[in-house]
């Protein structure tokens, strides 16, 4: 009979368990929901302010609320050099590169354009997380993939800019159309690579963290330009439901959304994250419906039936082959 040691047996650390991964699609939906929500109802905000001093009053209020998630939690490891150069890069290509691609790119292109655009947002976010994250991208992923890209595609072709003159002289010969969307196509680039960029830190770092990470590094980076546009500001006519909508918009930008997506992407790979972004036109569409008096059409209610049916293919497992019993 074997006696037992008096040496006590360490017991193998592991590590918190993933997020259940239906909670995890619903923390991505949910993300990308908002964002659809507060694009949509922001627009009077850029009505009021120059969009660098609204970027960077955005960036202040989120810090000021997530300043206590900066703190290291005791049972996470240092940030290695490698980590702090990913979270510059998260923060300056999905924050300040996305939005200066963006806004620019709109200004000298269709809303049309810049949707058709937009929908290349899945495809790009596979390409890219099987270049750097080697994942592999299934049939029914890639099924999904495409049902996003095409519903959202067909969306953005049914609406109407009526009135809406584009120029088409710009720099160098190049049309500012072709200019305007070769901007949106990099504004869709830098939002891909937040996505995988943000697969590889919630390896190491939990999602309140990085989201206030990336939030002060984009305050860092806008603070110039905000204070330029802020030295002649008027913030005296500025009406109190101005203001109250400006701190919606910053908590649901720079908190609630970063911090839902980054606790999905800690269980979903990203080529399947990405995805989610169909829900962005959606919640925006909704929006503009229920509380602006818009109407859809029935191409466009077809469109999002076909988007829709894309994040669930794209949910769905994968089949597994049977293993062979030798």
């Amino acid at each position: 009979m074997i006696q037992p040691t008096s040496e006590a047996v360490p017991l193998p650390v592991t590590p918190n368990p993933p997020l259940n991964r239906w909670w995890a699609y619903a923390s991505l939906a949910l993300s990308m929901a908002l964002v659809g929500s507060y694009v949509a109802l922001s627009k009077p905000l850029v009505l009021v302010f120059p969009i660098f001093l609204l970027a960077w009053l955005r960036f202040g209020i989120g810090g000021l609320a997530m300043w206590r998630w900066l703190k290291k939690p005791e049972d996470e490891p240092p940030i290695s050099p490698r980590t702090r150069r990913l979270l510059f890069l998260e923060s300056f290509l999905g924050n300040f590169m996305f939005s200066i691609c963006m806004l620019f790119g709109v200004s000298m292109t269709t809303a049309v354009a810049a949707g058709v655009v937009m929908s290349s947002i899945p495809a790009v976010v596979a390409v890219l997380s099987w270049m750097f994250l080697r994942e592999r991208i299934g049939r029914r992923s890639a099924a999904g993939i495409a049902c996003a890209a095409i519903g959202i595609g067909l969306f953005s072709l049914q609406k109407v800019d009526g009135g809406v003159v584009v120029d088409t002289s710009g720099p160098f010969g190049i049309s500012r159309a072709l200019l305007g969307n070769l901007l949106v196509f990099a504004a869709v680039v830098c939002e891909a690579s937040y996505v995988v960029i943000g697969k590889r830190l919630t390896e190491g770092l939990g999602p309140k963290r990085i989201s206030a990470i990336i939030n002060l590094w984009g305050f860092a980076l806008v603070t110039p330009l905000g204070l330029w546009a802020a030295w002649s500001f008027d913030f005296g006519t500025v009406s109190l439901p101005i203001w109250t909508l400006l701190v919606f918009y910053a908590l649901a930008a720079s908190v609630w959304t970063v911090w839902l997506w980054m606790t999905g992407l800690k269980t979903v790979p990203a080529s399947q994250a990405g995805v989610f972004t169909v829900m962005l036109p959606v919640s925006a569409a909704a929006v503009g419906v229920l509380f602006m008096g818009e109407t859809l059409t029935p191409l466009q209610v077809v469109a999002f039936g076909i988007a829709l049916l894309g994040l669930v293919l794209a949910t769905l497992p994968e089949r597994r082959q049977p293993q062979s019993v030798l």
